[in-house]
């Protein structure tokens, strides 16, 4: 008989993984925005804009792959 644990273990991981994709579409259009309005006070088209947003995918995409690790880490 199958534990409940390792029945929705599969499941988990799922939810984890579209957490994380909210995360990264909610701060991504969060840093864009704060970068369009900080280009817009500064008068400087679209450089913190962009700066920003990549600095926004590059922080949950690293925070993601430490999570991974982590997990990864258990399972042995």
């Amino acid at each position: 008989m199958i534990k409940t644990t390792e029945k929705f273990r599969g499941y988990s991981q799922i939810v984890l993984l579209s957490a994380w994709s909210f995360v990264i579409v909610l701060s991504s259009f969060l840093f864009l925005y704060i970068g369009y309005w900080v280009d817009k006070m500064l008068n400087t088209a679209p450089s913190f804009m962009f700066g920003l947003f990549l600095l926004a995918i590059m922080l949950c995409v690293g925070r993601l792959y430490r999570e991974a690790w982590i997990i990864r880490g258990n399972k042995r």
